[in-house]
Order: structure tokens, then sequence, then C-alpha cells
């Protein structure tokens, strides 16, 4: 059966990116006009640089300068994503995962391009703000590069850091992967699933983060799978993470599968055979800072609402206090945080809840990027009222002068433990 039979189910025709060289109204609702090969986006290459840089840590980004100046989307509440546009490459055609992520899409109503090749045309626009807008609403599926299948080590957070995507729809004005870009942020999620999980046998009690460590070695060989993607927000086009969560309850292993989130669909996580070798952590911060910066995504409500109800089911859970931001009244407002998170978890039992906190930072390059993006953000990115740090490849980077950090880190080791004692602290950078 050729491809195109395969994947097109009754009633419904899928646009074959093979019979037209234009990215117009021909099938995918874009202007038409003919795009020259240089404008296409090669969406098997990786969206973030590759750099092996620590988790939520700039350091290391390296990016081109340019003018995004207008791009910012206005803030708008969670609600699961609809991409305007889905393409599949044809490597990803040959996995089986591949095809039950396009069966979930086409099942939903949304159209899905077959690409002839790797390269995407029609994204890029007249200007940069018509790029950004149309590469943040596709979504491509694709083959994982080679350069995502060699795991790199993501202290402090885990062992080893394993992509399942790559992009993410929500729209947080502190966004850590601005300003590792190597191109239009289309969203990748890897249709060789089921071999990213069979790899990561090789990997087992080779970390250095908790694999060999005396006070994480509970937690075995550690995979995070989050670290430039929001599992939750792609998770009903894809089933990804649904899938690794059953292939670690099955791994009789010393292993755990870690993930972030800022949002709370998590509907389909609950009642699966998990064995506790998921760590699902929500992203938390407080109000003034969530409401404003965040958008898109779920109340920091509904994320704890989401917490409890996994925790309720056995999973270790977390909480993933970032970026933390000496903002007006902050003690105030992160206190009534930890109140809701104590409340989130009262009544719970063998409760496993673990806690990672993570100050703001940004570079020149991310700056850029994310005032271009949000021209009219407020969020504090001064040079001149920070303190200028050295990354471990010479990347400069700008993080708190040293007393807001102690006086930070103080406040929340003594609060967190006053009111959450049942968190277990595993860093604070």
């Amino acid at each position: 059966m050729p491809p195109s039979s395969r994947l097109a189910p009754a009633g419904r025709a899928v646009f074959d990116a093979r019979r037209t060289t234009r990215c117009g109204r021909s099938g995918n609702g874009y202007p038409g006009r003919v795009k020259p090969d240089h404008d296409a986006v090669d969406v098997e290459e990786p969206l973030a640089a590759h750099v092996p840089a620590a988790a939520h840590d700039a350091s290391g980004e390296q990016v081109p300068t340019r003018d995004l100046t207008g791009l910012a989307p206005p803030a708008r509440p969670a609600r699961r994503w609809t991409p305007r546009r889905v393409v599949v490459t044809p490597a990803a055609v040959d996995h089986p995962h591949g095809h039950r992520i396009v069966d979930r899409i086409e099942g939903l109503g949304i159209e899905v391009e077959r690409l002839r090749a790797n390269r995407l045309v029609g994204v890029r626009g007249e200007t940069e703000r018509e790029t950004y807008a149309r590469a943040k609403s596709t979504l491509a599926i694709v083959v994982s590069p080679p350069s995502r299948r060699a795991l790199q080590s993501i202290a402090p957070s885990a062992d080893w850091r394993a992509d399942l995507a790559e992009g993410c729809p929500a729209h947080c004005q502190y966004c850590y992967l601005a300003g590792s870009l190597s191109g239009p942020p289309v969203t990748r999620v890897y249709a060789d699933l089921d071999d990213i999980l069979a790899g990561l046998a090789d990997y087992v009690g080779r970390g250095t983060v908790t694999s060999r460590s005396t006070d994480r070695a509970g937690e075995g060989t550690t995979f995070e799978a989050s670290c430039y993607t929001d599992p939750l927000a792609l998770e009903h086009l894809t089933g990804s993470w649904r899938r690794a969560v059953e292939h670690f309850g099955a791994w009789d292993a010393p292993v755990q599968l870690r993930w972030t989130t800022k949002y709370a669909d998590v509907d389909t996580f609950v009642g699966l055979p998990h064995a506790r070798r998921t760590r699902v952590r929500f992203s938390v911060n407080a109000a003034p800072i969530s409401d404003r910066l965040e958008g898109g995504t779920a109340t920091v409500p509904e994320r704890l609402d989401a917490l409890r109800r996994l925790a309720l089911d056995g999973y270790p859970v977390g909480l993933t206090i970032a970026p933390i931001m000496p903002a007006p009244d902050w003690r105030e407002h992160y206190g009534v945080l930890l109140d809701r998170v104590r409340a989130a978890v009262a009544g719970v039992d063998r409760l496993d809840l673990t806690a990672e906190l993570i100050t703001h930072r940004f570079t020149p390059g991310s700056k850029e990027v994310l005032l271009g993006w949000y021209p009219r953000t407020r969020l504090e990115m001064d040079e001149q009222s920070r303190r200028r740090k050295f990354g471990r490849f010479g990347a400069v980077k700008y993080v708190y002068q040293p007393d807001t950090i102690t006086e930070l880190r103080t406040w929340f080791e003594r609060e967190l433990a006053a009111r959450v004692p049942a968190a277990r602290m595993l860093y604070w950078t």
C-alpha cells in the first residue's frame, strides 16, 4: 500500500507536498507564491542549538542577532493547542509511532501534509513577525536528529536528557528556549519514539547526577524528557509521554522518567501502570509572575490540582519553582504559593515530593530575542543590576547579585521546610 493510502482515513484527503512547489492556498492555507530553496526549513535539524548546557542554564548559547520587534502574541488562557499546520516527513512515515501520531491528529480533524523531503516551505514569511507566527503554529512529525540520540548530561536535574520533542506552543516571556533557537520555532515531535526508548538502556548506571549520588541514589538513573518542550502541551497530539510512562513502568530497573509542565491536562495519565518510575514536576511561580509572564498556560491553582491528582495516583511528583524573581512583595507572594502547595498535598499517602529552585538568568542573545518577541514585557533584564557570570563554555549570562541570591535562598530554604516539610529540595541554582 502506498504511503499516501496508509495515512489517509476514509473521507479525508491528506495534502501531499509533492503535488506542488508552492506554499499556497492549494492545500495549506498560506499565501501562494513559489519559495526558493533557501527559504525552506529543515525540520529534521534540531530546533535548539546543540550545546551541552545545564538544565535551565543559558550558558553556552550562541545565537545570531536579529530584529524580532513586534512578534509578541497576546496572552491567552490555557487550552489544548490546535496547530494550524501539521506536516510529516518521509522518514517519519516509516516508524510505527509516526503513524500513531498521524492517526491521532487526523482523528481530531486536522489535515496532515506529507512532505517529499525534510525541507518545509511556507514557514518563512515576508517579515520576521510573519515567520514567527507561522512557525509557532506549525507542528512537524519528524525523526529525531542523531545529535539528540547521543544523550547529554542534564545536571543538576537528571543524569541524561532524552528528548521526545522540541518546541512549545506556550508564550512565556522569559522562555529558556529563546536564546538557543537555530531557526523558526516549528515544534518537532519525534516519530522514532520506540527506538528512543529502547536506546535508553545503554545509559543505565552511567550518569553522574543521580546514578552515583548518595543523596539521590534512590531515584536510580534519571532521564529528563522535557528540556526543550512541555509534554502536556503536546500529549493530546502525540501520545508520546503516555507511552514513555508505560515503558518505564514495565522496565524492571533502577530508572526514573522525569518531566515538567505548566499545563494541567493529566486525565490520560491517571491509572497508568507507572510503577512509581515517572516523576511529574509542575513548574509554578508567584501569582504576579505567572499571571503576567506565562501566556497560554494553565493557572498555578490548576497545575497544583493536577499535581494532587497524580500524587493520589501514586506518582512521585515535584515542584519546579522557576524562575524565582525578587519582585515587589516577593516574600508575601511566594509564601502564598507555598501555602497552596501545602494544601494541594495534604492527606496524600506515600507522598514523594521534590522541589527544584531556579533563579532567573539571561544571556545577551536570549534578551534580544525575548525583547523582540515581547517588546512590551515587564520582565526585568537589566545588565547593570546583575552580576556577569561566565558559563562552562565561556558564554556570558547575567544572574542576580550575591546578596540577592543569598537572601532568596535563605528565605526559600527556611519557608519551604516550614510550610511544606514533605518537600525534598534537590538543588538551588
